[in-house]
């Protein structure tokens, strides 16, 4: 199997969110989770004063682009490229050019494996999303997708659901 990189796209200023939400909701369509792994609207945190009032917001670091970790073939490079908002891959001519870690160290992404501090058979915490709040032992963890697999009471029945891992948090 290929090895998934970070990819550039760009989008129609202002569509950013609208093209990750857009891509998100193709890759579960078309089942595409082990091919594009996850899309990225890279934001800061910045002060603002407004009115004479000091603020805190998230501001997009980089106004018209997302980012995207994905196995780069034929059906991801199409679903991508078609996806309403996107006005194509950044790179010369037409062949995408993954970002070197170099690149990637300053946007706070790391290649690799990620540290965490649970493991399969630990209680966990949902932290966000929509199962915010539900307690759930941690059944099995997908290291290459940061996600673990959380069996959580729904209808008085134990379902498995897929968490990201900064979406967990060990009781």
């Amino acid at each position: 199997m290929a090895e998934a990189n970070w990819y550039v796209v760009h989008t129609y200023s202002g569509y950013e969110n609208k093209v990750k939400a857009n891509i998100e909701k193709t890759i579960e369509n078309r089942h595409l989770e082990d091919q594009i792994l996850e899309v990225r609207v890279p934001m800061e945190d910045v002060v603002e004063v407004r009115n004479g009032v000091k603020k805190q917001v998230q501001r997009k670091l980089f106004p018209g682009y997302v980012l995207l970790n994905m196995v780069m073939n034929d059906d991801t490079w199409y679903v991508v490229r078609n996806t309403r908002g996107v006005t194509g891959f950044v790179g010369p001519g037409s062949k995408p050019v993954p970002l070197t870690e170099e690149e990637m160290q300053p946007l706070g992404i790391q290649p690799g494996e990620l540290e965490v501090d649970f493991q399969e058979g630990d209680s966990v915490t949902i932290t966000g999303g929509v199962w915010k709040d539900t307690v759930g032992i941690i059944q099995s963890m997908n290291h290459s997708k940061q996600m673990v697999t959380i069996n959580v009471e729904l209808f008085g029945r134990d379902t498995p659901v897929e968490i990201a891992f900064t979406d967990v948090k060990k009781l």
